[in-house]
């Protein structure tokens, strides 16, 4: 079984080996774009390369990219730990083309990397393709179905709405219609009993969206009308941690290497055990599960913030970042009893486990734990009070 870490290099070297530059995350916090305050999306930082505003300097470019969705348009916060599979700070997975490749790459490589190099089992998975908008003047993309069609039996390739396959950043800027891949990871008696085909984007916590193909072609001006971009790119996402759980057969994200080393940590500190909630203690062990994967997805989010140089503050995306770490603590102090600032505690179990990839972790690992420790303490009295 691959963990998590091997995961991450085999994407990046698969699309090397397809002529793609690999370039490092951009930091989660965005600094001079009024019209975000934190990196979303894997093609946040590239919003320029799209509207033709910057030059390109390599036409194929695969990442890893930080992101955090916890304001604005793309929002989990609050099912974040109630759930198995949202976070507020995740790694996206991304190739993109500038101007290069379109469609017919990116829906062969995408088939390719699942199927032929992480092994993923093709009858789990659905595509979905833009089954085309009336109100912006879209037909059906005929184009990728009939690519898809390649590769998958016709019955297992769904037509989307705009809503779930029309992908844009905002409400203004780049956009354009999408392919999504979803992957069945129900028992074999549950897939027996109702198709996967009915369970896609249908909120089912096991039939999950892994990647998003998105092919930019459009601009969401102010008034919401779409004009042609002067070139077509191409710019997938695919959650790491979704993909991580595929491939280690979880049920959950929190399951896997991804979350476990911070959820052991948290039973150290607590005395509390992370586990299944079984019928007698089912509400007692389901607060105490949840307040662990609210504490391991938000120490990610924070960590990430102070490395990326966001301090916790009262205003702006530094509201944010106080405003996830107290909801971190809140949940430690009234659901694990944990009275005292325990949050710092964490900070070297991530950056040991995560600095290779983000060596930022490493270099501000003493900084973060220091303004975490300090953001503790002043809250933790003021629980007290």
């Amino acid at each position: 079984m691959l963990n998590s870490n091997e995961v991450r290099e085999k994407f990046l070297d698969f699309f090397k080996s397809k002529g793609h530059e690999i370039v490092p995350s951009a930091p989660m916090v965005v600094k001079n774009d009024p019209t975000l305050m934190f990196n979303n999306s894997g093609m946040a930082p590239f919003k320029d390369l799209f509207l033709g505003n910057a030059p390109i300097k390599f036409p194929r470019v695969a990442d890893t990219q930080k992101c955090l969705r916890v304001s604005g348009k793309h929002n989990d916060l609050e099912e974040v730990g109630v759930d198995t599979y949202h976070h507020t700070m995740f790694e996206m997975l991304g190739n993109w083309s500038f101007g290069d490749y379109f469609k017919k790459e990116a829906i062969t490589w995408a088939w390719e990397l699942l199927t032929d190099v992480y092994k993923i089992d093709k009858s789990r998975l659905y595509v979905t393709v833009f089954e085309g908008s009336a109100e912006d003047g879209l037909g059906f993309d005929q184009e990728a179905y009939d690519l898809w069609k390649q590769f998958v039996p016709e019955e297992r390739i769904l037509r989307g709405n705009k809503k779930d396959n029309f992908w844009e950043m905002g409400d203004m800027g780049p956009c354009g219609p999408c392919t999504e891949i979803h992957y069945d990871g129900r028992s074999d008696a549950d897939i027996a009993k109702i198709p996967g085909a009915s369970r896609v984007n249908n909120d089912d916590p096991q039939v999950i969206e892994i990647w998003n193909n998105v092919f930019m072609e459009f601009e969401r001006k102010a008034d919401g009308s779409l004009i042609k971009l002067p070139k077509q790119h191409v710019d997938t996402g695919m959650g790491f941690e979704r993909l991580v759980r595929v491939l280690q057969g979880k049920q959950s994200n929190y399951d896997t290497d991804v979350f476990k080393p911070v959820i052991d940590k948290l039973e150290e500190l607590s005395g509390h055990r992370y586990k299944p909630e079984n019928e007698n203690d089912h509400k007692k062990q389901l607060i105490i599960n949840i307040a662990m994967r609210v504490i391991a997805d938000h120490i990610r989010a924070i960590s990430f913030s102070i490395a990326d140089g966001q301090l916790p503050s009262n205003t702006g995306a530094g509201y944010v970042i106080r405003r996830i770490l107290r909801r971190a603590i809140r949940y430690g102090y009234q659901s694990l009893n944990l009275k005292e600032p325990f949050m710092f505690r964490l900070v070297p179990v991530l950056a040991n486990q995560l600095g290779h990839a983000f060596p930022e972790l490493l270099s501000q690992k003493l900084l973060i734990e220091k303004v975490i420790r300090e953001e503790e303490s002043s809250f933790f009295r003021t629980l007290e009070k």
